[in-house]
């Protein structure tokens, strides 16, 4: 009835929607097969993407041809650089979105795209030959034949939803959970675990004070994700809200603790540590009087209201009779109560880096089945795993994204390396190379890569390449054109900053702490003239130029770290060597390199636990 794949994915959440778009525009025929068609690209937990890191990965997604970013511009109701006041690595895009019409462009998108098609039905199982997998079993008893298959199931594999006393299967509240594809894959030699995540109360916005509430509005000047002309920047905006637990309401909550799933040993899995329920920041401070609660719109045209900060699995009267008491909350009417759910993953040291399994060739996992949470890191790894699906259907070598390219090959090195015993989520603190890997320069770093896959269109890699030239012509300005004290001084005495004597060059006044390139433009008719030259793409080539030209050194010593690090992974490790030979090594680290099976020594040295004195045994081995 249905035709062979090249590629099969399992699951139309961030993770398998992205999956199956880079697939199939790579030139692959690509199914999708989802439970439900209607629940396409939902937003299970909060409507919003990006954030801390979270925003440069989508950034990087849209530079590598994936859509997310697209979608979350088109569907934003609010738009906000966080950590502004902060150096540019930290500077991380976020949006408040409209949940609703969010589906609703991954759908219409998917559908745009030639060579998808989709099958609304269960995957059940795996057919797998010769450690091979050859294509998946459906609910309905259908086998379907494809040459590589990508899973991502969320949080459905035997998903179960725990709500106080109660628990139910579920996938997610109103839809099923998914069955059998665990068994299988433990009969075919794969360890899986037990996660734990869980979501907040939502609300009736018509019954909250918000005159009690802080306001928390977005930029006045907004941008966007994608840096493709498929998106606008907002030009309207709702607001949030802030308001705080207190006291009282935490009484309320703790004395439902006796029927919490969280205490009572109904839940044993990990949940998020940076994403805690309202229950458990009780428990862990409780030396804290109050905790944030951010008042979220869930879009446009509904009163429909996530109340952020309050994640929980209490009974639904308990976080009832607690909201109310919360200030702005006190004529409160619950949509629905908070619930934590629990779901089977796989330990992702059983991957390879291209997300392949080392376990059955040509079967992919990608976004939460790995141990992973948010819809950022499982958009970014479905992206991943697409394109390396498509890449082996066609018979072409596999794109690893390293650790200085993007923030998506350091999630990922971390993943299949290090693996992980609580749903991982990405910092900026995770990336050794953060100053390299800034939000502004993602379409710089990885479009090239993404033209030659196919995925980037010659329009958007003529502007990237147009982006670069005029920003190397910005900074050889900067270096060659000099001031005058007359010109200057006024805003050097305002910034109490030490005035000139004598003529200076532009490019070291940029240098100065709180002295953008635009105080100095504000200053020279000459700057202002020669910002001309760059027409629309001034705002963009003004923030690169100043990025570059103020953090020199800092991008210079990172670029020196960065080759380090790349002579070590130049050096391969055979896949037949056997640790327990080598005498000099610990029994962990003999124990962790068999595990791993790490490809270079520069992966070998980021295993938790390998120290460099290991790392030198094995460089002696290997003859360096």
């Amino acid at each position: 009835m249905l035709q062979n794949y090249d590629v099969i994915v399992v699951g139309g959440g961030h993770a398998g929607n992205e999956a199956a778009a880079a697939a199939a525009n790579m030139g692959c025929s690509t199914l999708l097969v989802t439970m439900n068609m209607n629940t396409i690209g939902q937003m299970s937990c909060n409507p919003a993407i990006g954030g801390i890191a979270k925003g440069q990965i989508v950034k990087e997604i849209d530079a590598m041809g994936g859509y997310t970013g697209i979608i979350a511009d088109k569907s934003a109701i609010q738009y906000k650089l966080l950590n502004r006041s902060k150096g540019p690595a930290m500077w991380s895009p976020r949006s408040q979105n409209d949940r609703l019409r969010f589906a609703e462009e991954w759908r219409l998108t998917l559908e745009g795209i030639q060579g998808l098609d989709f099958w609304q039905d269960m995957v059940v199982g795996l057919v797998v030959e010769n450690g091979k997998v050859v294509g998946v079993r459906t609910g309905m008893g259908v086998i379907i034949k494809g040459t590589t298959v990508i899973l991502n199931s969320g949080t459905f594999l035997n998903g179960l939803i725990h709500l106080g006393l109660k628990n139910f299967g579920g996938g997610r509240a109103g839809d099923p959970a998914s069955t059998g594809i665990t068994k299988e894959l433990i009969d075919l030699g794969f360890i899986s675990g037990r996660m734990k995540t869980g979501t907040p109360p939502r609300v009736d916005g018509r019954t909250l004070d918000y005159s009690k509430m802080t306001v928390q509005p977005g930029d006045s000047n907004p941008g966007k994700f994608s840096y493709s002309q498929l998106s606008k920047n907002l030009t309207e905006q709702l607001p949030c809200y802030m308001t705080y637990t207190n006291s009282a309401v935490h009484d309320v909550l703790k004395s439902g603790f006796d029927r919490s799933p969280m205490f009572n040993g109904s839940i044993q899995s990990v949940g998020p540590r940076y994403c805690p329920s309202i229950e458990d920041k009780l428990n862990r401070f409780s030396e804290r009087d109050r905790h944030q609660i951010y008042v979220e719109p869930e879009g446009w045209n509904t009163v429909e209201i996530y109340v952020n900060g309050f994640s929980t699995s209490l009974p639904e009267e308990v976080q009832y009779e607690g909201l109310k008491l919360i200030a702005g909350f006190e004529n409160v009417k619950m949509f629905r109560p908070g619930y934590a759910i629990e779901y089977d993953y796989f330990p992702p040291t059983q991957l390879k880096h291209t997300l392949e399994t080392k376990l059955v060739k040509n079967l992919f996992f990608a976004g939460q089945i790995n141990g992973t949470t948010g819809y950022e890191e499982a958009a970014c790894q479905g992206l991943m795993a697409g394109i390396n699906a498509a890449l082996k259907c066609k018979n072409r070598g596999p794109l690893i994204l390293t650790r200085d390219e993007a923030y998506i090959g350091v999630l990922i090195d971390d993943l299949i390396t290090k693996g992980t015993d609580e749903p991982y989520r990405m910092f900026t603190s995770r990336a050794e190379y953060r100053i390299l890997l800034r939000q502004d320069n993602a379409d710089i770093r990885l479009t090239p890569l993404s033209f030659k896959l196919g995925l980037a269109s010659k329009q958007r890699m003529e502007a990237v390449e147009n982006k670069l030239n005029m920003t190397k012509d910005l900074i050889s300005y900067f270096k060659k054109t000099s001031v005058s004290p007359t010109e200057i001084n006024p805003l050097f005495a305002e910034k109490k900053s030490a005035v000139l004597t004598q003529k200076v060059k532009l490019y070291s006044l940029i240098k100065r702490p709180h002295v953008t390139l635009m105080d100095l433009a504000g200053c020279s008719a000459k700057i202002l003239e020669k910002l001309t030259d760059y027409g629309g793409n001034v705002d963009s080539v003004v923030e690169q130029a100043e990025v570059q030209m103020k953090y020199s050194g800092y991008i210079n010593k990172q670029g020196e770290q960065v080759e380090k690090m790349h002579r070590l992974e130049e050096v391969k490790i055979p896949k037949e060597i056997n640790y327990n030979k080598f005498s000099a090594l610990s029994s962990e680290s003999k124990e962790k390199l068999n595990q791993i099976q790490p490809s270079t020594l520069g992966q070998a040295s980021r295993i938790s636990g390998i120290k460099p004195s290991d790392v030198s045994v094995l460089m002696v081995y290997l003859g360096r």
